[in-house]
């Protein structure tokens, strides 16, 4: 295994800004808007990535920063900004993030926060702050962040009771909706945050609702520091900014730090913490489940044997697939994320140890980096969201889109990827476009190598 130090400069970067990611936990809150404190053109940005991807309409509001509100500061703008907000939306809960520009001018939101309240009366509305400087981190740090933000902003000292915290990462709603189903299945009282498994990916209905109905209910997420226990599906996230860590440390709550349910390990790992938690069986549909998983790895493991992969995202969701693709046969070359954290490799490294295979493990990546890599490694399959389409276009490998931002395809909010059901159909896309892509360049490269005597490589793109 080998761990690829990070460059000084990144050319088409393996992530977003970290207010992006921000912005996703509030749209899983119950009646949460949230105001960009920055210029126009960073909320109109962020509203249109994230919409590409979930085809919601998503509502950012701005405080619209300009030449003057740099110079001489931007309270006006942001105090505008929330008053123009609560007329529109009367929300619930409002969250303010920063960018680079009010991050550079050293603006103090926290204060600007509590004078607002403080002067128009609205003590019972909760504003939270998040410092979400562009430059500072990735859009998955941004994402667990204001996780962390919201419950150390809302949880209040309370009784014991029965609801355990389940804390998620960036998933697809689909994602979402199954582990809910899971701890339906299993029995669980639980608060999950940030729920948008409805919010991002709600049914058609008129009239029209400019705040979805759904999400996690504030009272529920003053209650959490009274829970038996969390879980968190962070494995990679540094305990800085993990929401899980927070309420042990503050309270006292046990923590199970689990990756994502994804692969037959991971997704009895968390049926497991589960039994134990509660004392509850597993459901007989759950081992049904189970055995039609392990009826598919059956299936596909003769086509898997041939698979090289290079899977790139965000941390947390790296670490599943690659885990994932491991069980299955699919041997990952090149394992590459956007974001600075040290704990992927330090979680790949046993994974790896005894396979005695060359993997390239990329921290801080960019797409330049991960195309050369993908070359060199003679990686015929890649596994990551939609900007590693340049792979496909300008080396010929096929790309089964997973993870945030898929922007070429419909659907991203619907991809379903965990439990052993979701495992399942990653496990059909993946072998699927292995046999595809065999197939649509198997004449082409027996041609090349038998009768032209050259070295076989991936077909280019369109090549049959």
């Amino acid at each position: 295994m080998e761990l690829q130090h990070c460059k000084n400069v990144n050319e088409n970067p393996c992530h977003m800004c970290m207010p992006m990611g921000a912005i996703l936990p509030f749209k899983g809150i119950e009646r949460s808007v949230v105001l960009i404190h920055g210029s126009q053109g960073c909320a109109t940005y962020m509203r249109r990535h994230i919409a590409e991807h979930y085809n919601e309409p998503i509502d950012v509001g701005s405080s619209s920063l300009n030449e003057k509100g740099t110079i001489y500061g931007g309270e006006n703008n942001l105090k505008q900004g929330l008053d123009n907000l609560i007329k529109l939306y009367q929300p619930g809960l409002i969250g303010v993030l920063t960018t680079c520009l009010a991050e550079t001018i050293g603006e103090d939101i926290d204060r600007v926060a509590a004078d607002y309240l403080l002067e128009r009366g609205l003590a019972n509305l909760p504003i939270v702050t998040v410092p979400t400087p562009g430059y500072g981190d990735s859009h998955a740090e941004g994402y667990w962040f204001a996780v962390k933000r919201v419950i150390a902003c809302l949880a209040r000292k309370t009784e014991k009771h029965r609801k355990i915290n389940v804390i998620v990462p960036n998933l697809s709603p689909a994602d979402i909706r199954e582990i809910k189903r899971i701890l339906g299945l299993m029995q669980v009282d639980y608060t999950l945050l940030s729920d948008f498994s409805e919010t991002l990916d709600r049914p058609f209905a008129r009239p029209y609702k400019k705040i979805p109905d759904g999400g996690t209910r504030l009272a529920d997420i003053i209650r959490m520091p009274g829970a038996p226990a969390t879980i968190q599906f962070g494995i990679t996230a540094a305990d800085s900014i993990s929401p899980g860590k927070y309420l042990e440390t503050e309270f006292g709550v046990p923590l199970y730090n689990l990756p994502i349910p994804m692969g037959v390990a991971a997704t009895h790992s968390f049926i497991g913490v589960l039994m134990k938690i509660t004392g509850n069986p597993v459901p007989e549909v759950l081992e049904r489940e189970r055995g039609r998983l392990l009826d598919c790895m059956i299936d596909s493991h003769k086509y898997n044997a041939a698979g090289r992969s290079v899977i790139f995202g965000d941390p947390e969701l790296v670490y599943a697939m690659t885990r994932t693709c491991l069980e299955n046969g699919v041997f990952p070359v090149v394992v590459a994320t956007g974001g600075r954290t040290a704990k992927l490799a330090e979680l790949l490294e046993p994974e790896f140890r005894s396979m005695q295979r060359e993997v390239q493990i990329i921290n801080e990546a960019d797409f330049a980096e991960i195309r050369e890599k993908s070359r060199e490694m003679k990686a015929n399959i890649a596994i990551g969201h939609s900007d590693g389409r340049y792979l496909t276009e300008k080396e010929g490998i096929p790309l089964v889109r997973m993870g945030f931002p898929i922007h070429d395809r419909v659907g991203g909010q619907r991809l379903l990827s965990v439990g052993y059901v979701g495992t399942a159909m990653f496990l059909d896309r993946v072998t699927n476009t292995l046999l595809e892509h065999k197939l649509t360049g198997y004449r082409s490269s027996m041609h090349r190598r038998f009768y032209l005597g050259a070295e076989e490589k991936p077909p280019a793109l369109g090549e049959s």
